[in-house]
This record gives structure tokens, C-alpha cells and sequence, in this order.
């Protein structure tokens, strides 16, 4: 890739920059469409619990550390990317994914098996996560929302086409050498795509694009994060839209088999669909942050998944129209999220520290993601039924709709 030092000539891959950085969504797109393969493990889970002879309750423990280390590792990296750059963290995050898909097809054991796909594979996803973000941030100055929306798409819609790919290799090459083979691939791609990632030279801007101050940004951001109130609204409304989401995706086969009565193949279908809405969710909230303030935007998510809740309460046997319309709306609102939270923390807060910040704000999901899975399993442990948890994912939307009003808006300045 070409990067000129004038800024007034510079171009990408051969393009005037204003052009050429539309690249950039598609190549953080396949970027993270390789990291989120770690969402298809349900497609490895089977095949590896007979393989080892393991329960269905210990074939999770790889999945579980998938998604401590992969939001652990978003903060870490954070810090690291504006001293290292995001080619070389891009190149390490690429090495240490495909190297944990490699290591766990030798994997004998399940602790080993969480160390290589759950501590390692992770730890790589968390590294490559956050670079494609960072640039398409960097890039579109001018539509915040909508590139980091769009880039992120990878991620929701990885499974559509990593689970099948995965499954056709289980069937024509078993599951080991299937995980041997996506180490491979998942490796060239992102060390591939690395080579060609750059960021814009400081203060760079479309020519089109003019804030009301002139060429240069000059609103004021809150000098401490963790001393705004804004990032602290911001961090439970993150926490409270993923814990409901992931609550949700994580039983949507279950509700749909326990509560409606359909088939486990209705079941397991329904999921491409809803993953089409988690993707299609992210470009859209992101614009929709572009275009009105964020505090808005939230509040409409929760309200549609108070909807999804209520729906969800009130279905019967058989009623699988309201059970679809429910759980797209649950997957809709989570991928949602994904965008809106670092548009806003975009919007709020300085981006020339946008990786370091988004890092931090990071923590959200996984604390989220964290509680919500425990939750939804205790809940149906206790009261030998899913339908009790949607009144407190209910609740949940309500505080986040009050949480959003009052501290969900920018503290410095005025964001529009």
C-alpha cells in the first residue's frame, strides 16, 4: 500500500485517499470474520465430546475462556496499538489465533483444550479485535458510525460462513484436521490483509468534511475517562445491552426447542437468521450515532428488547412467528451495541486515544457477557424453566432506559 507524506496527494493502494479508504471496511470485515469463527465452536463441540469423551457441561470450558480472554486482551491491546501500530499488533494477533486452532487440533485433554482454543485462540481474537475499528475510526473522520458499524459486520456474520465451512471440513476431513486447517487459513488471511493496513497521517480529514471550528477538531474531551460521568453511563448501558443480548443468544435454541415445542432443526436454522440481523444491526446503529445523539439511539434499543421480552412472556406452544420476531430483535439490539459502543466513545471522548479508551470500555462486554451466561444457567437450574428469565432482562431494558437519559450524553462541549 502507498501512502504518500503529502496529505493532499495521498493514496491507498494506487487510489486518491478520499476513494481509497473505502477499502479498508472490506479488509477489516474479512479480518474479523476470521476472529469471530470462534463463535461457530458449537459446529467443534460434538464431534470433540466424543472424541475426548467429555460432558456437554466441560466441552463449554474452551468457549467460556474464548470470551474472558478475547475482552481481556481488547483492553490490553488497547494500550499497545498506537506504540506498536496496527500492522505489527495485526500480524501477532493473526499468528496467535491461527496458532490456537493448530494447537487444539493436537489437543488430548480438556484443560488443554481450554488453554489452546479458549486462553490462545482468544488472546489472539482480543489482539485482532480492536485494530480494524482503529482504523476505520481513523480513516472516516467524517462517518464515524457508519465505518466502524460496517467493519465490525465481519464479526456478526462470521458464523454464516465459518460454520459451514467448518462443518463441510468435520464432514470431509474429521475435526481435527478441520481445526489444523482453519489455524492455516485464519493465519494467511489476517497476515495477508495486515501488510496492507496503515493509518492516516495525523490530522488527516476528507476535503469535504469541515467542522464547524474549521479543518481541525477543536472540541474539548474530558481529560480523565475514568473521572466522566459520561464514560461511567456509558459503561453500564454497554454492560446492560450485552448481558441482555448474550443472555439471549446464548439460549436461543434452547427457548425456541423448551418454551415454543419446535423441532431442533427449526431450532438451530432459526440462528442463520438471526445472526443476518445481528449483522445488518451494526451498520445501522452506527449511522443512526452519526446522525442523532447517542442517548436516543440507546433508549430505542432497550425499548425493542423490552418488546422482545414481553413477547417472549407471553408465547405459547407453538407460536414460533413471535418466537422468531422476538429473538431478532434480541440479536438485532446486540449487534447494536457493538457499534454504538465505540461510535460513542468516538463521539465522547478524545480519538487520538480511541484504542486505550474503547479497551477500557470494553470491559462492559465481557463483564456482561460473563454474567448473562451464568445467569440464564442458574436461572433455569433453579426454576426448571427459561421463561423466568425474561423478567429480569425486562428490568434490565428499564434501567437502561433511565440510565441512558441521564448519563449516556456528552459533558464537554457540544457534540453536535
Amino acid at each position: 500500500m502507498e501512502i504518500a507524506d503529502n496529505t493532499s496527494r495521498l493514496t491507498v493502494l494506487g487510489l486518491p485517499a478520499e476513494q481509497g479508504r473505502w477499502l479498508f471496511i472490506p479488509l477489516g470485515m474479512v479480518i474479523l470474520l476470521c476472529s469471530g469463527s470462534v463463535y461457530s465452536w458449537s459446529i467443534f463441540r460434538t464431534p470433540l465430546e466424543n472424541e475426548l469423551n467429555i460432558s456437554a457441561t466441560a466441552s463449554l470450558l474452551p468457549y467460556t475462556f474464548v470470551l474472558i480472554f478475547y475482552a481481556v486482551f481488547v483492553l490490553v491491546t488497547g494500550a499497545y496499538i498506537p506504540r506498536f501500530g496496527v500492522r505489527l499488533v495485526t500480524i501477532i494477533g493473526g499468528i496467535i489465533v491461527g496458532c490456537g486452532y493448530i494447537l487444539s487440533s493436537f489437543a488430548t485433554h480438556v484443560g488443554v483444550l481450554t488453554f489452546t482454543y479458549g486462553v490462545i485462540a482468544g488472546t489472539g481474537v482480543g489482539i485482532t479485535y480492536g485494530v480494524p475499528m482503529v482504523v476505520a475510526a481513523q480513516w472516516f473522520p467524517d462517518r464515524k458510525g457508519l465505518a466502524v458499524g460496517a467493519t465490525i459486520v465481519g464479526f456478526g456474520l462470521s458464523p454464516l460462513i465459518t460454520a459451514p465451512l467448518a462443518n463441510y471440513f468435520i464432514d470431509t476431513y474429521t475435526v481435527r484436521p478441520t481445526l489444523r486447517l482453519l489455524g492455516i487459513i485464519f493465519m494467511v488471511i489476517i497476515l495477508g490483509i495486515a501488510a496492507l493496513l496503515k493509518l492516516p497521517p495525523q490530522g488527516w480529514q476528507p476535503r469535504h468534511y469541515q467542522l464547524a471550528s474549521g479543518s481541525i477538531d477543536r472540541r474539548r474531551y474530558p481529560s480523565r475517562l475514568l473521572k466522566s460521568q459520561s464514560f461511567y453511563g456509558l459503561w453500564i448501558c454497554y454492560c446492560i445491552g450485552t448481558l441482555i443480548g448474550l443472555s439471549a443468544i446464548g439460549i436461543s435454541g434452547p427457548v425456541g426447542e423448551e418454551i415454543i415445542k419446535i423441532k431442533p432443526e427449526l431450532a438451530a436454522s432459526s440462528v442463520a437468521l438471526f445472526a443476518l440481523f445481528n449483522g445488518f444491526s451494526r451498520p445501522l446503529f452506527g449511522w443512526l450515532c452519526d446522525r442523532i445523539k447517542p442517548h436516543y439511539v440507546a433508549i430505542g434499543s432497550y425499548t425493542l428488547s423490552m418488546i422482545a421480552c414481553l413477547l417472549m412472556l407471553g408465547a405459547q406452544q407453538g407460536q414460533v412467528l413471535t418466537y422468531l420476531i422476538a429473538f431478532c430483535i434480541f440479536w438485532f439490539c446486540l449487534g447494536g451495541w457493538l457499534a454504538m459502543a465505540p461510535t460513542i466513545t468516538l463521539q465522547f471522548f478524545d480519538p487520538n486515544r480511541y484504542a486505550q479508551n474503547y479497551g477500557i470500555v470494553f470491559t462492559a462486554y465481557g463483564v456482561g457477557a460473563l454474567l448473562g451466561t451464568v445467569a440464564t444457567g442458574q436461572i433455569r437450574d433453579w426454576l426448571g424453566t427459561y421463561l423466568y428469565v425474561f423478567y429480569p432482562m425486562a428490568l434490565l431494558a428499564i434501567v437502561g432506559i433511565f440510565t441512558a437519559g441521564a448519563m449516556l450524553k456528552r459533558e464537554v462541549g457540544n457534540l453536535r
